[in-house]
């Protein structure tokens, strides 16, 4: 295992061989939490995760865009000398892996959009995605005067073993990035137009769907209607099958 500064002082940790599989974290969250879900894959793949700006260790205060967001990737590609890989995102970063295969298509191997939560600028977002996001974000702007530990109230609905975790590990953040990712995840930006745009990434496409308000099932369907090359996984172990499925993709 590894730890690499690229572009814009933004920092990621690469490990393992093969298949390169880049992983984005959602909001409020950091390498940590990828590493924690998928780090098993690190044996078959090489397992790059960074953190996304504005989280962890790429410190940005922000504002944040989908472009910005997304055109870490390349840069972080460049910087490893690989030419393509397979794009992870969870939650809200499956936006984020969605906008950089639409701007840089010849970049992306295979898309993984595990519990996506954008349906397109058309339909925006839920009612309760909304109170959710607004909720987050009222803390978040606090953090720039109270600190980091704001965030609590956010992990009272982990288990007891990951919340213990998250807390002990809230003093890292960054007060100003978590108030630029919290107005950003509140402002309900979109990373398309409208679900048709999802028809020109024909690479092959993995979608995991969530089942909870802020990961609505309609919205991982609404995926795989229209990419083209789609498979929608629901095995329970989610690691092992997102593990068989990058094995078929070509690098």
């Amino acid at each position: 295992m590894r730890e690499l500064w690229f572009g814009d002082k933004l920092f990621a940790i690469e490990e393992g061989t093969g298949t390169p599989l880049v992983a984005l974290h959602g909001g409020l969250a950091d390498h940590r939490l990828t590493r924690g879900m998928l780090g098993a894959l690190a044996g078959p793949l090489r397992l790059i995760t960074p953190d996304l700006r504005g989280s962890g260790r790429s410190h940005d205060p922000g504002p944040l865009t989908w472009d910005r967001l997304a055109d870490d990737i390349p840069a972080l590609l460049d910087h490893l000398a690989l030419p393509r890989a397979i794009v992870l995102g969870m939650s809200s970063a499956s936006g984020v892996a969605v906008r950089f295969a639409l701007r840089h298509p010849d970049r992306l191997a295979a898309l993984v959009a595990m519990l996506p939560v954008y349906p397109g600028r058309d339909r925006g977002l839920t009612d309760a995605q909304r109170a959710t996001f607004a909720m987050m974000d009222a803390l978040g702007r606090r953090a720039p005067a109270e600190g980091p530990r704001v965030l609590l109230p956010l992990l009272e609905r982990l288990p007891p073993e990951r919340r213990e975790r998250a807390a002990a590990s809230l003093h890292e953040l960054d007060p100003a990035s978590i108030a630029a990712t919290t107005a950003w995840l509140a402002s309900g930006e979109q990373p398309f137009e409208t679900a048709g745009e999802l028809r020109a990434i024909t690479a092959p496409a993995l979608i995991v769907p969530g089942s909870d308000a802020t990961h609505p099932a309609d919205v991982a369907a609404l995926y795989a209607a229209e990419l083209p090359h789609a498979t929608v996984v629901r095995d329970p172990d989610v690691t092992a099958a997102i593990a068989a499925w990058c094995a078929t993709i070509d690098p």
